[in-house]
């Protein structure tokens, strides 16, 4: 099999494993649109066990997944609006594509916006062939 490539067989969640994602959480999806993976939404919705909130959900939240793109705006306005629904454990796993792909944001770009924010980059994870994971959290100072 190809370096970057998902197979069902043994791995029946492809990238959305490496989410930390468990039954019951409840996941709120922001910044949808045609161009997300829609393989890596339906192993995520496998994993929780249930479908993602959208945007307009007013409940409390475990994790936020955002999708964003370049074209999308300002990273730290996106993040900031992700966190109102927020658990005060709970994260946010900013999707972006990959280099080379339409829409592809800058590291730097990410961790400044992530800072501007007032959050913390942790982790970054490739979880399709054309988008990656970044994992971000409120500072542990500021967690209650």
């Amino acid at each position: 099999m190809a370096k970057g490539t998902n197979s069902r067989a043994g791995d029946s969640h492809g990238g959305a494993e490496l989410l930390s994602l468990e039954t019951g959480m409840v996941v709120q999806e922001i910044g949808w649109d045609e161009d997300v993976d829609s393989d890596l939404r339906d192993e995520i919705m496998d994993l929780i066990d249930g479908e993602m909130l959208d945007e307009d959900a007013i409940e409390a939240v475990d994790v936020v997944l955002l999708w964003w793109r370049d074209d999308d705006g300002d990273v730290a306005d996106g993040l900031v609006d992700a966190l109102p629904d927020l658990s005060n454990d709970g994260w946010i796993w900013l999707m972006t594509p990959k280099v080379g792909r339409d829409g592809f944001i800058e590291p730097s770009d990410l961790a400044e916006g992530a800072a501007t924010a007032g959050l913390s980059l942790t982790t970054t994870v490739n979880v399709s062939a054309d988008w990656q994971a970044h994992r971000v959290v409120r500072p542990k100072g500021s967690r209650r």
